[in-house]
């Protein structure tokens, strides 16, 4: 997992926030410093990453939502985790805004995948490559010829498949959280889900890393 709590620690934690303990406020913020530095690593644009450290975005992102941590536990709109994943992509825009003076559009369509975040869904893919049917070790020349082929797999996959992907490969969200995120029913994001497994399937069947 991408935090260091599960969620029922997490939920003792927040019930424990909301009474105004200062301790437990910290060590929700210190459970998902992670978390975040991961989600960072895949949404900060290439070109922001040359001026801002990611490190730094994940404080700013803290701090923001230790100033408005309050409402949240007032209102409890989502997870935890999923508002903080709000509060840090907030942060992104407003970075990309600022450097790139890019003009003014949406969070879910300003935020775009680094060329990170294929990397980090190649790497993933090798697992479930594997694991797709067995081969012999004359199949794969070496593993970075595999992982070559599966990079280019990644990158031939629709954007839409890519994110439900990483969303649970990378961001290791539950099914719910993919739900929340992408604005669909449990039912609608498990069947994205596993189309895009199906897809990927195809796209390694189609660079010989897999066969049927």
């Amino acid at each position: 997992m991408t935090t260091d709590l599960n969620s029922s620690q997490i939920e003792r934690l927040l019930e424990r926030a909301n009474l105004g303990d200062g301790e437990a406020r910290d060590k929700l913020f210190a459970a998902h410093r992670r978390y975040l530095r991961v989600l960072i690593d895949l949404r900060m644009d290439d070109a922001i990453r040359v001026r801002v450290d990611p490190s730094d975005v994940v404080q700013e992102t803290q701090l923001v939502a230790s100033r408005r941590l309050d409402d949240f536990l007032q209102r409890r709109p989502t997870s935890f985790r999923i508002w903080l994943r709000r509060k840090a992509l907030e942060r992104l825009v407003d970075l990309r805004r600022r450097h790139l003076h890019a003009e003014k559009r949406s969070v879910r369509r300003e935020v775009t995948l680094s060329d990170r975040s294929s990397m980090a869904l190649a790497r993933g893919s090798m697992a479930l490559a594997r694991g797709m049917i067995p081969r012999s070790p004359s199949e794969i020349a070496s593993d970075r010829e595999t992982a070559q082929q599966v990079r280019i797999a990644v990158r031939r996959m629709k954007e839409t498949d890519r994110e439900v992907l990483l969303l649970r490969h990378v961001e290791e969200l539950t099914n719910a959280e993919v739900a929340n995120v992408m604005d669909v029913d449990s039912a609608t994001a498990s069947q994205r889900y596993g189309r895009a497994l199906r897809r990927l399937r195809q796209e390694l069947i189609n660079q010989g890393i897999s066969n049927e």
